[in-house]
């Protein structure tokens, strides 16, 4: 492969070694310079190396495994595959991944499919039986349809397991297990992640041989794109305090954070007594809640999203203009997601 420039801020996409059809899908997704993890990463995917990836949320990762893995990948044929398998812990994260490795696929010409929980199993397993080459999947649901005999993972050449840190967190690591030992042991695996601790490395450790490990952020290190301020007040002021920062500081393209699902209820319910234009989004609410929720938002049809963190990686919408820690998280990492929901892609 071609050397990689040592100053990230000279290299371009046409110094990595993709391929002319995967340049193309480079411009259709409307990326002009590669990010350091997409630079670090690309040219090892493309060798065929094990990776574990630690990265700051926003700075592309799935364009870094999706652009190279693609760009190689063979093709199924008819009623065959997957041939990549791509983990992912919530469906709005599968659905991003999905959305990227599909701009890509229509340039490369694979069949991309995503299955998730919280619809209907039978368009899902329709899909599968005509043939794929990349299947994007969150835990259970793929399960399901392992325990139906819908999907054989026997010819999955590359395994990509996005947010393994977030897996571990949601109690999914027996699953991803049980789903990881039905592929060959002869794959290329790739971990993805905004942060690698202990946690991770050890029960990854065995899926991954010789792995190559880019660190583009160290463990709790947020984007340096965002200000961030810390407000010390007592709880029952919270409600009339977060009403006057919100007419203060604009109200438009807000997402509030809170812990727990009837917190952010009882804050949305709030907010909207109040005359401002809000939606809650959690685990309790169904996939087209949730999608209907998120396009609101986006659309500009919804100002504030007030949100758990459940969905704290799965929201990308561009240019959000501020995150309210309503309640601060226990986690740390996972503060670093909810922020990171703001200063993205360069803004």
């Amino acid at each position: 492969t071609a050397p990689i420039p040592r100053n990230e801020e000279t290299v371009t996409f046409t110094d990595l070694p993709l391929s002319p059809l995967a340049l193309q899908a480079v411009s259709d997704l409307g990326y002009e310079s590669p990010t350091p993890v997409q630079a670090q990463a690309i040219p090892c995917v493309l060798e065929g190396r094990d990776i574990i990836a630690a990265a700051k949320t926003g700075t592309g990762k799935t364009a870094a495994f999706s652009l190279p893995a693609l760009d190689k990948l063979p093709h199924a044929g008819k009623g065959q595959g997957p041939l990549m398998l791509v983990i992912t812990p919530t469906r709005e994260l599968a659905q991003q991944i999905y959305d990227v490795a599909g701009t890509i696929a229509a340039r490369t010409h694979h069949r991309v499919a995503c299955v998730v929980g919280g619809v209907s199993l039978e368009p899902q397993i329709a899909a599968l039986r005509k043939g794929t080459d990349v299947l994007v999947a969150t835990p259970g649901r793929l399960i399901d349809l392992m325990n139906q005999q819908a999907v054989a993972l026997s010819r999955v050449q590359v395994l990509v397991l996005d947010e393994a840190d977030r897996m571990l967190d949601m109690g999914f690591w027996p699953s991803v297990k049980r789903i990881v030992e039905q592929t060959p042991a002869q794959r290329q695996t790739l971990l993805f992640s905004a942060t690698i601790d202990r946690s991770v490395q050890k029960s990854v450790g065995t899926l991954l041989k010789d792995p190559v490990v880019v660190e583009i952020a160290k463990r709790g290190e947020t984007a340096d794109t965002v200000d961030q301020y810390l407000v010390r007040t007592p709880q029952e002021v919270k409600p009339a305090l977060l009403k006057a920062l919100l007419a203060e500081k604009g109200s438009e393209r807000v997402i509030v954070f809170a812990r727990t699902r009837s917190r952010a209820d009882a804050t949305c319910r709030r907010l909207k007594r109040a005359g401002f234009s809000a939606e809650a989004i959690h685990s309790d609410r169904s996939q087209n809640q949730r999608r209907r929720a998120l396009d609101n938002f986006a659309q500009g049809k919804t100002d504030i999203l007030v949100a758990t963190d459940v969905l704290a990686r799965g929201i990308d919408v561009d240019e959000v203009s501020y995150v309210v820690n309503y309640d601060l998280p226990t986690q740390p990492e996972d503060y670093v997601h909810r922020i990171g929901r703001t200063g993205r892609a360069g803004h």
